[in-house]
């Protein structure tokens, strides 16, 4: 665990025990911190008996607090608190504040963030794929799932000082201050998380701040392929000593890519633009980055691929929960003449339209709507490609399965969220994956329960 003396003594409130704000509570007791915790869960709240004081910051005088640590899924622009602090003077952070206090206790390191709507957290695990592949000391954290102060301190060895490698969601960068990182890079950004923010314009302003906290002498590098980001570079760039603020070229490494079976599809071209510029940052070499890159296994969820059952490959794509975070997986497999896949969409809808994936429509042999967005999709779609109204995972599924034909894919890539179903995105692929399991009756480890294969590859 993480910890910092500078925080003895001080009082801090956490509200929102989930996984980062019960390690931050955590790593502020074990460092002497006066804490008091609140989660409108009473379970959560319990864990902290005769640990800290257990109450609500809404109720509470905060006076003389030195900080109030909110969990990034606190709406601030609904949520009372953001006033109630105002009033008591007391700052709202988050647990990558946190981080960034306490990098001076720490041994030598650097650390790396990454942002943007999407590919960030395959960018994340394939930065540290690659510096743990080079030997280098590395810890991954943040947006990926895991709460950077929950991980040991690195310790520097033969191949230099350990990088933190920090997928950073605009929510977590909203509640930083003083995170500067050695490295940092901006992948994109497309409308998301707009019930957050005033409008887009403020979306796209929370991912800028993740540069503005940087030195004019650390790196920063732009996937400038849309204009929000090219501002976003354009602004890194005025602010900084020459080269230190790049947009990313991914022309070098299309030849290359049939050799990444993880990284298939355009938008991995930038992931790995991305994730190159900043491991030789760290001073990777091409040496060590290539072979890195043939044997990333990818993660759960995002273009995995499941199985393959008598010539038809069927990939869970479930993270892509908006429209611009399907089109890539759309792409991936190029109709060449025919196409070949069979797209499982919908969900609980971000937006209205099929947005980018509207380009991409010739690579669709039929589309298998699902969800409140279902009915949605079949009218955009039906008269243009073949569609069957199916509601449910398992029935689309079922319905793919019986259309397909060798060389075919099936595909869920819902371009939705998964609310009006699902817990969460984890969940409807894991139904996904279960469902193709028992159908096909495929055994092999894309079948396998996550935990079964040794969790994610980093």
């Amino acid at each position: 665990m993480i910890t910092c003396p500078a925080w003895s003594g001080k009082r801090f409130a956490v509200l929102g025990l989930a996984r980062s704000g019960q390690t931050a509570a955590e790593a502020l007791l074990a460092s002497g911190a006066d804490v008091t915790v609140w989660d409108r869960q009473e379970e959560p709240r319990q864990a902290f008996e005769g640990k800290a004081t257990i109450g609500d910051p809404m109720s509470i005088d905060l006076t003389g607090f030195d900080g109030l640590v909110v969990s990034p899924g606190v709406p601030l622009n609904t949520h009372p608190i953001a006033g109630r602090a105002k009033h008591f003077g007391v700052p709202i952070i988050g647990d990558i504040e946190l981080f960034a206090q306490a990098r001076g206790n720490l041994s030598a390191h650097r650390v790396i963030g990454i942002t943007g709507t999407n590919g960030k957290s395959t960018t994340t695990a394939l930065v540290t794929h690659i510096l743990r592949s080079a030997g280098i000391p590395s810890r991954m954290g943040g947006n990926i799932g895991v709460p950077i102060l929950g991980e040991d301190p690195l310790e520097p060895n033969d191949n230099g000082a350990g990088v933190y490698v920090l997928e950073l969601s605009s929510y977590q960068i909203d509640l930083t201050r003083s995170l500067a990182c050695e490295a940092a890079a901006l992948l994109n950004i497309t409308p998301d998380h707009l019930d957050r923010y005033a409008g887009f314009e403020d979306y796209a302003f929370s991912k800028g701040r993740l540069f503005s906290m940087q030195g004019s002498d650390q790196f920063a590098c732009f996937g400038c392929a849309d204009a929000p980001t090219r501002a976003v570079y354009e602004a890194a760039r005025t602010r900084r000593a020459e080269g230190r603020a790049i947009c990313l070229d991914t022309s070098h490494y299309a030849a290359m890519q049939p050799d990444w079976p993880a990284l298939q599809g355009p938008h991995n071209l930038q992931n790995v633009a991305a994730a190159v510029a900043l491991v030789e940052e760290i001073g990777v070499t091409r040496a060590q980055w290539e072979p890195a890159l043939a044997s990333f296994m990818g993660l759960p969820h995002r273009m995995e691929v499941v199985c393959e059952h008598d010539g038809v490959l069927f990939i869970n794509d479930s993270k892509a929960t908006n429209p611009a975070s399907a089109a890539p997986a759309l792409a991936a497999w190029p109709a060449d003449g025919e196409p070949r896949v069979h797209w499982i969409v919908g969900g609980l809808p971000k937006e209205d339209g099929l947005g980018e994936c509207e380009q991409h429509l010739g690579e669709i042999k039929q589309a298998y709507t699902i969800g409140e967005a279902g009915p949605r999709f079949a009218e955009l779609l039906e008269g243009r490609i073949a569609v069957e109204r199916c509601e449910l995972i398992c029935e689309a599924v079922k319905q793919a399965l019986g259309n397909a034909a060798p060389g075919d894919v099936v595909l869920l890539s819902p371009a939705c969220a998964s609310f009006d179903q699902f817990r969460d995105f984890e969940q409807r692929g894991e139904h996904f994956r279960k469902i193709v399991c028992a159908l096909t009756g495929c055994t092999a480890k894309g079948c396998m329960n996550p935990a079964e294969k040794g969790g994610m590859t980093a």
